[in-house]
C-alpha cells in the first residue's frame, strides 16, 4: 500500500490529467482540419468517402464554429479550474480551497447561529428540557440524524442495537449516564466463557438456568444443574442476574434479549461471546447538543414507563 500513497502517485496523477487536456485540444485541431481529396478527373471530393444505404453519403464539412469555440472554451475552462482548485495530485490549488475547511466553515457559521438558542438550553435541567416543547423537537432532530441509524426513527432498536424506550440500560439510564455515553461511546465486551464453564453440557446447563432467570421458557432440571455454574457469570452479572451497570453487564432477570433469545441464542452467546461498540459522538456534536439529545433519548424512556399498561 505504501506505493499508493508516495509522492510519484501525484505526479503521474497531475501529468495523466494535464496531458488528457492537451489531447482533447490536439483531438480538436485534427478534426477541424479540412482535408480536400481530389478525383481521378481533378475535381475535389467532398465527401469522406463513406456511403450507407446505398445512397446515404457522409459529406467532408467544417466543424460549426460555435460547436469548435465552446470545446475550446470548455477545455480552458479545466485549466482555470485545475490552477484554482485540487485535481492535479498533491496541488492544493492558488485558492487553497479544501471540503474539510469548507465544511468547518459551515459548521462553524451553524453553530453561530443556533448559539442563542442553545444558551438557552444549557440553562436548563434535564426535566426541564424534557418539558420544553422546542427542546425535545430539536433533540429529535439530532436523533434522526446521529442515531437511528442504529436504534431506529423510533429509538426501539433492533437485534444487537438496544431499544431506548424501554427503561433498561446497559450502562445507567440518567441524563448524565446517556450524556457519557454519546460524548464518549461504549464498548460491551461479553468474552467467550465455554471453557471457563466446563463442557457443552454445562454450557447448556448454565443456559437453562440464564432463562430461568427472567421466567423464559427452560428445561428445570437443567436450570437447577447450571446453578453452580452461574458463579463464574455472577462476576459480571451479579449474582441474581441483575447486571452491572459500570461494566455493561445486561440484566438476565428481566427477559429483555439484546442478542436473540432462547437456549440456542444464550449458548451461542456462552460459547462465542459477543463485543458490541456505540461509536463516541463528542467530535461530532458540541457539547449543548449532546446535552439536549440525552434528555431527548431520557424522556423517551420515562414516556414508555409512565405509559398505561
Amino acid at each position: 500500500m505504501s506505493d499508493f500513497i508516495s509522492s510519484g502517485w501525484s505526479i503521474y496523477v497531475g501529468a495523466a490529467t494535464l496531458l488528457g487536456l492537451v489531447a482533447c485540444l490536439a483531438l480538436l485541431f485534427f478534426a477541424a482540419r479540412r482535408r480536400v481529396v481530389m478525383r481521378a478527373d481533378g475535381t475535389p471530393d467532398e465527401t469522406t468517402g463513406h456511403t450507407w444505404d446505398v445512397d446515404l453519403t457522409e459529406l467532408n464539412n467544417p466543424l460549426p464554429r460555435w460547436w469548435m469555440w465552446l470545446f475550446v472554451i470548455t477545455v480552458l475552462f479545466s485549466f482555470g479550474y485545475l490552477w484554482l482548485y485540487p485535481g492535479l495530485g498533491s496541488f492544493a490549488g492558488a485558492l487553497g480551497w479544501t471540503s474539510t475547511s469548507q465544511h468547518s466553515d459551515e459548521r462553524s457559521k451553524t453553530a453561530k447561529a443556533s448559539a442563542p438558542l442553545y444558551a438557552r438550553f444549557a440553562a436548563l435541567t434535564p426535566e426541564q428540557l424534557a418539558a420544553d416543547a422546542q427542546a425535545m423537537g430539536v433533540g429529535e432532530r439530532l436523533f434522526v440524524n446521529h442515531c437511528a441509524a442504529c436504534h431506529g426513527s423510533d429509538a426501539r432498536g433492533s437485534k444487537g442495537f438496544p431499544n431506548l424506550t424501554d427503561n433498561d440500560w446497559l450502562w445507567g439510564g440518567t441524563p448524565e449516564a446517556i450524556a457519557q455515553t454519546i460524548s464518549n461511546g461504549r464498548q460491551g465486551m461479553m468474552p467467550p466463557m465455554a471453557a471457563a464453564v466446563g463442557n457443552a453440557t454445562d454450557v447448556r446447563n448454565v443456559a437453562n438456568y440464564v432463562l430461568s432467570l427472567s421466567g423464559s421458557a427452560h428445561d428445570n432440571i437443567a436450570a437447577q444443574l447450571g446453578r453452580e455454574k452461574f458463579v463464574i457469570c455472577a462476576a459480571c452479572h451479579g449474582a441474581k442476574g441483575e447486571g452491572n451497570t459500570a461494566l455493561g453487564a445486561p440484566n438476565l432477570s428481566d427477559k429483555v434479549w439484546l442478542h436473540g433469545w432462547g437456549e440456542e441464542s444464550v449458548v451461542a452467546m456462552i460459547t462465542q461471546g459477543k463485543t458490541n461498540v456505540m461509536p463516541a459522538h463528542a467530535e461530532r456534536l458540541s457539547a449543548e447538543q449532546i446535552q439536549v439529545l440525552a434528555a431527548y433519548v431520557w424522556q423517551l424512556s420515562r414516556s414508555a414507563t409512565k405509559a398505561p399498561q
